[in-house]
């Protein structure tokens, strides 16, 4: 047994640590070909090469399954993980160290004044160990391939699916990929998946938070955009015309920070408040020109929320912004007007949904020719990123329907993460239930369950708790599904698999303090894990 330890587990991760997989480098290409290889010489995958695939992706990244099966039993837990990590950017002059995870430890003490405060106690303890990815989430990987080869030695009472992705730092490409991939295999070998297993850690909910969580669930995440195309002029004639900035400013007023977008669940769960993730106006150069067209996104968290809900909040919240745009225009126009006297010019700040301006693009020149405009910009689309291409898309049909500005246009952008959870399933209750009194009897560790991970995962894709009739409402607003991004609804309908996430504990994931409490993760949660396994198959039993 090679990956059963403590120190053979530390050992297993400093060495996947160390090869840099972040998000969208060759590092993260090469990862998955990394494992294969790992596993290969194993003998179950020597006698059983075809249980041990990479799967590609479009665009020329690989997701991993290893399955392990013991027949005749049908019964499978599947085991999900992802291995690209965010950029290190954040390390400054430690960035060279950063997927070192040793050196990068040592080092850490021999700059012990300069490091937060809050960190210092964690490192004298000598119990943790820093560095990118130790944390989010290779850890949760380097346990999961403790728990592959235990099923290799016949120790599980099932089934083991490994499933392993890229892309899930990003767009979750790799988990999207994965559905199909999952549909296969169940149909191949007939599996009944009981549930998956994704080992996340625990995240923090509010700074020095101890609590070990597990969770039955994963919050859902929409980024909705507001493009705002004013009237040009020049900035001598400012009431010539009407500033797309000062429109976009008026909005974001609307929305950031909101607590009326907050979610509540049950008594101790609540969605942060929205928050702006891009926001710019679309002048490429300078110029004596107002920007007369901008953008803003915001990252929105959803629970139990329908999308209809979500989409008629934000639809009623650009209107409200329309008209304080409207009514602030006005009364500066008129404090303006007692200097300079000229003839007003009411502003009506028309508000659209994507769809609504797309049907009147059509509507002025023909299905035909919008068709025409689309397959142009996405064959010329270069090296735009998703966020940057929706926008192309909905500025393009704007300025066919340049006549109705000043105007605001709700649209949606990926990534988009449906809420799910297993909150009511027996065997997922069940099973929580009994960990919970195993974990505080056998290791005196306290349990905390909550209903949805809140740092968003590739859970969301595997059990559709949303309606998928209100997803048009999302599909038919946002300007790239179909064109480059896609959601196999159907599949994941027809999967409907329980969700469960029990992972190891660290913090600071994404920052340059990222660390792993070494004793809980690899002395305490290998067995948490192994026991959450087994309980799954047994009572699938």
């Amino acid at each position: 047994m090679k990956w059963q330890t403590d120190e053979q587990l530390k050992e297993l991760l400093c060495s996947l640590v160390e090869h840099a997989s972040i998000t969208g480098t060759k590092g993260e290409v090469t990862f998955a070909e990394r494992l294969f290889y790992l596993l290969k010489g194993f003998p179950y995958f020597e006698k059983n090469l075809d249980h041990l695939q990479l799967h590609s992706l479009r665009d020329g990244r690989h997701l991993l399954t290893a399955f392990v099966q013991k027949e005749p039993l049908k019964d499978t837990v599947v085991l999900l993980s992802h291995f690209d990590v965010v950029d290190i950017k954040d390390y400054g002059h430690l960035e060279h160290l950063a997927f070192r995870p040793r050196e990068l430890t040592h080092e850490l003490h021999n700059l012990y004044e300069r490091i937060p405060t809050n960190v210092r106690a964690d490192l004298q303890s000598g119990e943790w160990l820093f560095g990118r990815g130790v944390m989010d989430m290779k850890a949760g990987l380097t346990v999961h391939l403790s728990m592959l080869e235990r099923a290799m030695n016949g120790q599980l009472p099932g089934n083991l699916l490994l499933l392993t992705v890229p892309d899930e730092e990003a767009n979750s490409e790799g988990m999207l990929s994965a559905i199909s991939v999952i549909k296969d295999l169940q149909k191949k070998y007939q599996l009944n998946i009981k549930a998956c297993v994704n080992s996340e850690p625990v995240f923090s909910k509010y700074p020095n938070d101890d609590h070990y969580y597990i969770y039955t669930g994963s919050i859902g995440k929409v980024l909705a955009g507001f493009f705002c195309k004013g009237i040009e002029t020049h900035v001598g004639e400012p009431f010539s015309g009407l500033n797309a900035n000062f429109m976009i400013s008026e909005l974001n007023r609307f929305i950031e920070l909101n607590e009326q977008f907050c979610e509540f669940f049950e008594s101790d769960e609540v969605t942060p408040p929205p928050t702006n993730l891009m926001q710019k106006d679309l002048k490429e150069e300078y110029s004596v020109q107002i920007p007369h067209e901008s953008v803003s996104m915001f990252n929105l968290f959803v629970m139990n929320r329908s999308f209809q809900k979500l989409h008629q909040m934000l639809w009623e919240t650009a209107k409200r912004a329309a008209r304080q745009i409207e009514d602030t225009y006005s009364k500066r126009e008129k404090a303006f007007q007692k200097h300079v006297p000229f003839s007003s010019r009411k502003r009506n700040v028309k508000v659209f949904t994507y769809q609504q301006l797309l049907e009147k693009a059509i509507e002025l020149y023909g299905e035909a020719e919008v068709g025409r405009r689309i397959d142009y910009l996405q064959s010329n689309r270069g090296v735009l990123g998703d966020r940057d291409f929706s926008t192309k898309l909905v500025a393009d049909l704007a300025s066919l329907c340049h006549e109705e500005a000043p105007m605001i246009v709700l649209f949606y952008s990926p990534p988009f993460y449906p809420a799910v959870s297993s909150k009511n399933d027996p065997l997922i209750e069940k099973t929580v239930t009994n960990l919970i009194i195993y974990a505080q009897q056998k290791h005196n560790v306290d349990i905390t369950r909550q209903h949805y991970f809140p740092g968003l995962s590739d859970l969301s894709f595997l059990k559709l708790n949303e309606d998928p009739k209100t997803l048009h409402l999302l599909t038919s607003n946002m300007p790239l599904y179909g064109k480059g991004y896609y959601m196999p609804i159907q599949e994941m309908m027809e999967l409907n698999i329980p969700v469960l996430n029990v992972g190891p504990f660290g913090k600071d994931a994404h920052k340059w303090t990222e660390r792993l409490h070494l004793p809980l993760s690899f002395s305490v949660f290998p067995d948490l894990l192994s026991y959450t396994i087994q309980s799954l198959l047994k009572e699938g039993a």
